[in-house]
């Protein structure tokens, strides 16, 4: 009777084990090994090329060394430019031949050397990580938008990421969803000694507050509201309209603020202490109003 109470006390322990969190997850450096170096030094050193032959071009048409020392400080920012749009273009070159080799897919996966579902999901990660860094740094706006759409994230211009960090693969935004300054969305995780990769789903017009964390599974409803360092748990589903709270995230209260119908405009009339509506034309072309969702109240 005591060995069998031993054995299930030492299973339990390495049940715990197996699933203790150890703080690796796909928003940080898992580790850097000779295979993501060997992946590295190629783009630096091919990008480094598209900047030698943008200077080499500058020499050869323009012999006055006076209208080169005036086209010098727009020659450097060019070469920064250059750089980082190279590393995004052989990065991508790169990604794909991984992708043909191994195919990433959904599921759950021991996160050790040798398997190979989690040898690659390091490489394509720490392979994004260094474009997503180089285009976080660039002073336009949009660029790091188009890095993630370039990537595989599935995101429109009409959604906005506010220096948030967003997983690559398996995730797709609806229309106009916001996620907060600091917010990390995972749709891949390591918890203990597993890898875990789930689709993560935003239904139009979501809101995630910043330093909100999203786990890997997670389907956000339409016009829901996940409050300022809210959490959500592994597969969790959160209803449409409704505002979330907590870690992990709970219903609130509802989301009385999102309207269904967005050709009205709620108008107020402090005077005689009244709201009103107000009926507008969407301006938006016939081949793309389906793009909106109207419903009736």
């Amino acid at each position: 009777m005591i060995e069998e109470t031993k054995n299930l006390t030492n299973k339990s322990n390495n049940e715990k084990d197996d699933f203790a969190i150890d703080f690796i997850t796909s928003s940080a450096i898992s580790r850097i090994t000779i295979k993501i170096l060997a992946i590295y030094l190629p783009i630096f050193w091919l990008s480094g090329i598209l900047v030698s032959m943008a200077w080499y071009g500058i020499e050869y048409l323009i012999e006055s060394w006076i209208i080169r020392m005036f086209l010098l400080p727009f020659m450097i920012v060019a070469s920064w430019f250059i750089f980082i749009f190279g590393c995004a273009l052989f990065g991508k070159l790169f990604l794909i031949f991984i992708n043909l080799i191994h195919k990433p897919k959904e599921g759950i996966f021991r996160a050790e050397k040798g398997n190979t579902d989690f040898e690659f999901w390091c490489l394509r990660t720490e392979l994004k990580k260094l474009v997503i860094f180089l285009m976080n740094n660039c002073p336009l706006p949009w660029i790091d938008t188009w890095a993630f759409r370039w990537f595989g994230t599935k995101i429109d211009f009409t959604s906005h990421l506010y220096d948030a960090w967003v997983d690559m693969e398996f995730i797709k935004f609806g229309r106009k969803v916001t996620v907060g300054q600091g917010a990390v969305v995972m749709s891949s995780m390591v918890v203990g000694k597993y890898l875990i990769i789930k689709n993560v789903f935003f239904d139009d017009y979501a809101v995630i507050g910043g330093v909100s964390n999203i786990s890997p599974g997670t389907i956000i409803g339409k016009d829901t509201v996940i409050g300022a360092f809210s959490s959500t748990n592994l597969n969790q589903l959160l209803e449409p309209g409704w505002i979330y709270l907590g870690m992990p995230g709970i219903k609130l209260k509802e989301n009385r603020y999102a309207e269904s119908r967005r050709d009205i405009i709620i108008r107020r009339d402090v005077d005689e202490q009244k709201k009103f509506e107000v009926r507008y034309d969407v301006n938006i072309d016939e081949d793309k109003k389906h793009l909106i969702n109207q419903g009736e109240h």
